[in-house]
């Protein structure tokens, strides 16, 4: 879908499994994450996730593929009713790959993606709030800092702040 010099992002394939596990089954990686993504990172959590990809309408869960290899994902989940032209997005990387501006670059492109393709108003991000290269991605990928949300979240049994972080589609059309 998206070719970068030093990564792709592309749709999710059944054969990404074993590569899913190797770089998802990270408590770093996972501590900064929803609970739906779930720790440890069996391969049978990787195959429903990969099914579920397969059977989803809209395809706007990716891989990042580096060397070769998915190495993260990528997303975004459009709100209902009211908030039907927002969606949230977030995304991981395996540990091995942070610091070097591939979630940035891969954040930027799908962002135009769901502006240009789904005509998405809003895309904004939650991350925790003491997630700083999170925060920083967001901002280097043009998202803007709303505000703090405290006590809003529950991980591991404590309670997180998060930050609220949007992008605004400025050729959006209400159609």
């Amino acid at each position: 879908m998206f070719t970068s010099p030093h990564f792709t992002v592309r749709l999710w394939h059944p054969s990404d499994a074993d590569a899913l596990v190797r770089h998802a089954n990270n408590i770093n990686v996972a501590k900064q994450l929803r609970d739906r993504f779930p720790h440890p990172y069996t391969r049978a959590d990787a195959v429903a996730f990969l099914r579920h990809c397969a059977a989803a309408e809209a395809q706007t869960s990716l891989a990042i593929e580096v060397e070769g290899e998915a190495a993260g994902g990528i997303g975004f989940v459009r709100g209902s009713d009211v908030e039907r032209f927002s969606a949230e997005i977030g995304y991981w990387l395996g540990e091995q790959f942070w610091g070097r501006g591939i979630v940035t670059e891969a954040l930027t492109m799908v962002t135009e993606h769901a502006f240009r393709s789904f005509n998405v108003l809003r895309l904004f991000a939650l991350p925790f709030a003491d997630n700083i290269g999170s925060a920083r991605v967001l901002e280097k990928a043009g998202y803007v800092r709303e505000g703090t949300l405290r006590s809003s979240s529950v991980k591991y049994g404590a309670p997180r702040d998060q930050v609220i972080y949007a992008r605004i589609n400025g050729a959006w059309r209400f159609e």
